[in-house]
């Protein structure tokens, strides 16, 4: 499948695991940061925080930080 779908998908079991844990009393948590390195479009990333019900129980998306590479922004701004 495509990156974002394997992303989202391995992003859910992750997510998953560390809501079994906080159930269980063995981990606690005050947020979670998901870095994604290459990954052009978050928005499949995002979607998981509303679209699976489990993760949906356990987490919030809170917000979104984008981050440029300023030195060769210019190159690309055309292509938007």
């Amino acid at each position: 499948g495509c990156i974002c779908c394997t992303v989202r998908s391995d992003l859910i079991a992750v997510l998953q695991k560390l809501a079994a844990r906080v159930r269980a009393g063995e981990l606690r948590l005050d947020g979670i940061l998901i870095e994604t390195t290459g990954l052009a479009d978050p928005a499949p990333v995002a979607q998981t925080f509303f679209v699976d019900y489990s993760v949906k129980a356990f987490a919030r998306l809170d917000g979104i930080v984008t981050l440029v590479d300023a030195k060769h922004i210019e190159r690309h701004l055309d292509a938007v």
